[in-house]
């Protein structure tokens, strides 16, 4: 499975450099990258091949990759995401999760029974929220240790506390 790190914003100078969009928040982790999957919108996937990366005063991110070296190259991958193998995700500390691996995690109370699916994360800006899905039912569970009591990547399984209006 590969997981999401960035997504080519536009061309940038003359030798194909491209403005990059970091979806992570390891954005250092581009310092240290060689080799890519670069997968368009419709899903088409090439290797790709960084032969350098830089950060400029402002914080913004730019790659060059081999074999784009001008701007009308470049602009091919324009909207293109740029995925790494599951396996080099950066550790996270003990009770944080990335997004993809809630995605498809089964919800149950504390006292078993089963509540939905987790099916979308998004992030605000105090917790993030856990987007469950029963039958055609979409319940919002805030990422908080007040609701969410257990989670089990390996199961791929979630213990939630129902508190009085959570499924209403």
């Amino acid at each position: 499975m590969l997981i999401t790190v960035g997504r080519v914003i536009k061309p940038f100078g003359v030798k194909g450099e491209m403005k990059i969009e970091p979806m992570t928040d390891f954005p250092e982790r581009f310092k240290k990258l060689r080799r890519v999957s670069l997968v368009s919108p419709s899903g088409r996937e090439l290797a790709g091949e960084v032969r350098s990366v830089r950060f400029d005063g402002g914080g913004n991110l730019f790659l060059l990759f081999s074999g784009y070296d001008s701007p009308e190259k470049a602009k091919e991958l324009n909207g293109w995401f740029i995925k790494l193998p599951q396996e080099e995700a950066v550790p996270l500390p003990e009770g944080s999760y990335y997004h993809f691996e809630l995605i498809g995690m089964e919800v149950f109370s504390e006292s078993g029974e089963k509540l939905g699916t987790i099916v979308d994360v998004f992030e605000t800006g105090s917790n993030d929220v856990y987007v469950m899905k029963q039958g055609r039912k979409e319940t919002y569970l805030p990422a908080t240790k007040e609701i969410i009591k257990q989670v089990d990547r390996t199961q791929k399984r979630m213990v939630i506390h129902l508190v009085e209006g959570l499924l209403d």
